[in-house]
């Protein structure tokens, strides 16, 4: 990935027809990219009664893989040596962004809304300067520091639903709590993608989802034994097959797409809509509702992030997976 060198002249080249004009779009594939990751959370709330959440973690990154590899083979026989030589990071890497944070995610939503997880996941920014400070030692200002505390303000809103009282008394939502764990794991791995091993995406893409699969494994084996199984229906093979091929497959090749196109910094931004397009999916095919608290607390997270200053660079944020365009970039796939 170039990230943004030649972007004048990729930018403004007249878009073809069809898909060549398509990818010769970026804000546009960035919009599809952030539908596909905001589809994932209206799924995993909709499925929640025909595909337990382990299962649908499970089915979803073993499909992805199977459409990942053959434009990832040539590339992962190259890096293995490396991948092999820095296991310790690709196993963390692995078992964070792609073994714990989806399964987590699919796990809260059997007891908490789809709107609840997407506004959540909108203060990753905040918490991934927090998280970078603490285990990275890197230098933070005042003004970053304020923005943190903002935006978790908001997401406290969101998750105590507007009532005080219910964080004082510990009486939070089930799935909300999980989620919110869920959140912080997936910070941790974006803060620690900036010691991955410097070979090319599609290869650390494919090695992180083999990890993620082994580490699901054995809580997948645990589901069965539990008498936990995928409802043989139409509605469970639509979930399964949406959450691999669109938010863990097309998301990706849009994604590196959009910062081949305009920059990682640039693609970053630009992906803070995502909260905003999941909650109108999720009021609109879910029939949740818009309650004031989640205005607030929606408002409370971006203007964190303005407080912030956005000094981080393009953090990576919440859902689905995967690594940086380049060693320098930052992106969430």
């Amino acid at each position: 990935m170039n990230d943004g060198t030649g972007m004048e002249e990729s930018v403004h080249a007249a878009p073809g027809a069809g898909l060549a004009g398509l990818w010769a779009r970026p804000y546009l594939l960035l919009t599809l990219t952030a539908a596909c990751w905001a589809g994932n959370s209206i799924v995993g709330r909709a499925a929640r009664d025909f595909v337990p959440p382990i299962a649908l973690s499970f089915w979803r990154w073993a499909l992805a893989l199977l459409l990942l590899l053959p434009l990832a083979w040539p590339h992962l026989r190259r890096d293995w040596p490396v991948l092999r030589a820095h296991w310790p990071i690709m196993t963390l890497l692995g078992m964070l962004g792609i073994g714990s944070f989806n399964t987590l995610l699919y796990s809260g939503l059997q007891t908490t809304t789809a709107l609840n997880a997407m506004l959540m996941q909108s203060a990753q920014p905040a918490l991934i300067l927090l998280i970078g400070a603490l285990l990275m030692k890197e230098r933070t200002t005042a003004r970053q520091i304020a923005g943190v505390a903002v935006s978790l303000a908001g997401v406290l809103t969101i998750i105590s639903r507007g009532d005080l009282q219910a964080l004082l008394a510990l009486r939070l939502n089930g799935g909300d709590a999980i989620i919110g764990f869920a959140v912080v794991l997936w910070a941790v791995y974006s803060v620690l993608l900036r010691r991955r091993p410097p070979v090319h995406p599609l290869s650390l893409l494919a090695g992180s989802i083999l990890i993620g699969i082994v580490a699901i494994a054995p809580f997948y084996a645990g589901e069965l034994v539990q008498g936990r199984r995928i409802v043989v229906a139409r509605e469970s093979v639509l979930a399964i097959a949406y959450v691999a091929i669109f938010p863990s497959f097309l998301a990706y090749l849009f994604f590196n797409r959009g910062v081949e196109l305009i920059g990682s910094a640039a693609t970053g931004q630009y992906m803070n809509v995502m909260p905003l397009i999941g909650a109108g999916l999720a009021i609109a095919f879910l029939g949740e509702e818009l309650h004031l608290f989640h205005v607030a607390g929606l408002f409370l997270v971006i203007a964190g992030i303005f407080v912030a200053g956005r000094s981080m660079q393009a953090p990576v944020t919440a859902a689905d997976a995967v690594v940086p365009a380049r060693p320098s970039d930052g992106g969430r796939f």
